[in-house]
């Protein structure tokens, strides 16, 4: 017997279950072979070929000693040399969100104010009277700076509501339709947290920020189940073709009911058997004790979808000047930003649900945000115990100095998008100065002091390719071609580190450490297929490297020359 498989006969004894002589239960079902394959095992970090019986890993090896699992039956896919990865996880997405986005207006590369314009018209076009218009995704820097105005639209968008939001989502520019829909005036005050803006007379200009949000969202139509069955099989395409095996979905941010239909609609395509990748779904932190229940009544989900997290805020964004910090905005000495939420009422959410066995991830972009932060998780769990929490910072986008070292000493995950580097790199000393820039997506600065520095898109915000996403956590090239030794570049990491970020760091902040991340013997067949080995090719080139299949439970979701699988209808 050689090494190899007394190993597997081992694991399956320690298991409960070993095979008699003779059985079948050591013959894979599937073997990919001929592939350079990075296992993310430091025990055991390179292979040829896997085995996949069923949905996990019946076995790793070189195409020699692999034959033991393999007879008459097995199917063979030969890789032709391609590299293999775990699957990758995507640590923070608003999936259905930007599902539905992919049918709606594209404000992204809008340039120009009448570009902008233009956009909007073209769309409303094919839109009956009283549509509503969202998506969008716009960025004003990339015509100077300036907010954009419903005066833009108001005139191509006379019948339609129009609601289309920044590509960071804390601003929407809403037309005189939406704004009157939503009973917004000269006269009505902002929500704590939120910003109304107006003109020199006094008059919405149409930009609302943050919690102002709100206020347009009570009079925005609810997504139906068959718009948002739509939605989950055009962002599963988008993520399958990108060799995503798993995203953390943080819903429809703090709006609680439209985030519990996106459970209902996971949870119905879960059972139609039309879910092709796995699903943590995060709830809003405001709802922690209906999750609490909703767990006592229906458990936490399976392999393919979980729930139990939660998500909230406490500061907004560093583009719409809502990112809390201890210092002024450089371009604007007046504001440092705000909390969106009262830090009392901020911890005594998060001591509730953790207390009730909840996981919190909160957002935090601006230093002093992070602080605050920091602070409660460490007052929550020296009053809740000792436990495995996993607390998540989501962004932790400007640190001080002395964050960067607690997040490894209280073990708080830094999740962090590396695309908004390289997009925020082309503006954001403008807006806060030389030395806070020193500590903006500190990459570098965090893994070295120890920790658990996890990745991810924030898509519809930013692309959702994670190849892209390593090639910015390792060049930090601007994407204005500006930078081409990096922005802020002593932050740089090395490609295996940025994969680590994606696979098991990713499959830690999520609990699915036992069964995801790594390619190892009786985990789940979550592999991603890569054209080129891209820790030996030259970084620059990362995002050239095509996918050409995504594998998840031992299925092939995607293939290159096929595209992703049938997803089914769901009824």
């Amino acid at each position: 017997m050689n090494v190899l498989r007394f190993a597997m006969m081992a694991a399956i004894c320690i298991g409960g279950f070993l095979p008699s002589a003779g059985s079948d239960a050591l013959v894979g079902d599937k073997l990919y072979t001929n592939a350079h394959i990075w296992t993310g095992n430091n025990k055991a970090p390179r292979a040829e070929a896997i085995v996949v019986k069923g949905a996990r890993i019946l076995a790793l090896g070189t195409t020699e000693n692999i034959q033991a699992y393999v007879d008459k039956n097995t199917q063979i896919i030969n890789l032709a040399g391609a590299f293999v990865v775990p699957g990758f996880v995507d640590n923070h997405v608003h999936f259905l969100m930007a599902g539905s986005d992919l049918a709606s207006v594209n404000l992204r590369s809008a340039t120009t104010p009448k570009g902008f314009k233009n956009r909007v018209a073209e769309h409303v076009r094919d839109m009956s009277v009283d549509q509503w218009i969202l998506g969008g995704n716009w960025d004003h820097e990339l015509w100077g700076g300036s907010l954009p105005d419903k005066t833009w639209i108001d005139d191509v968008t006379p019948d339609n509501p129009v609601a289309v939001r920044r590509l960071d989502g804390h601003m929407v520019l809403a037309n005189s339709y939406a704004l009157s829909l939503a009973n917004i005036t000269r006269d009505t005050v902002a929500p704590e947290g939120g910003v109304i803006v107006k003109d020199d007379r006094g008059e919405p200009t149409g930009i609302l920020k943050d919690n102002a949000i709100e206020l347009l969202m009570k009079v925005m139509p609810v997504p139906s189940a068959e718009e948002m069955d739509k939605a989950l099989a055009a962002a599963s395409r988008a993520a399958l073709s990108n060799g995503i095996t798993q995203v953390h979905d943080m819903g429809y941010d703090e709006v609680g009911g439209l985030t519990w239909n996106n459970l209902e609609a996971y949870r119905r395509a879960r059972r139609n058997n039309a879910l092709k990748l796995r699903v943590y779904s995060f709830m809003p932190l405001t709802e922690w004790p209906r999750v609490a229940t909703y767990i006592d009544d229906n458990g936490r989900g399976d392999d393919w979808l979980r729930w139990g997290g939660l998500k909230g805020y406490i500061d907004g964004s560093l583009g719409s000047g809502t990112a809390w910090f201890h210092q002024p905005y450089k371009n604007a000495p007046d504001n440092s930003g705000f909390a969106v939420i009262g830090t009392t009422k901020l911890s005594n959410m998060i001591e509730g649900a953790d207390a009730a066995g909840l996981h919190v991830a909160i957002h935090a972009i601006g230093d002093r945000a992070n602080d605050n932060l920091l602070d409660i998780f460490e007052t929550v769990s020296k009053r809740n115990g000792v436990k495995d929490r996993r607390f998540r910072i989501e962004h932790a986008q400007h640190l001080s100095s002395s964050a960067i070292t607690r997040f490894a000493v209280l073990g708080v995950i830094p999740s962090m998008q590396p695309y908004h580097a390289i997009d925020d790199g082309r503006w954001a000393e403008n807006s806060i100065g030389a030395d806070r820039i020193k500590r903006t997506y500190p990459f570098r600065s965090l893994l070295d002091a120890g920790a658990s520095l996890t990745f991810g898109s924030d898509w519809f915000v930013a692309p959702l390719s994670p190849l892209e996403g390593i090639y910015a956590a390792v060049t930090r090239r601007t994407i204005d071609n500006k930078n081409p030794d990096g922005w802020v570049p002593e932050q740089r990491i090395t490609v295996e580190e940025a994969l680590r970020a994606y696979t098991s760091a990713n499959a830690y902040a999520g609990f699915m450490e036992k069964g995801t991340g790594t390619l190892e013997i009786g985990k789940l067949a979550d592999f991603t297929v890569l054209s080129e080995n891209i820790l030996t090719i030259e970084p620059v080139n990362i995002p050239n490297v095509k996918v050409l299949r995504t594998v998840v439970g031992g299925q092939d979701q995607y293939i290159a020359d096929e595209g992703p699988v049938d997803l089914g209808t769901v009824e």
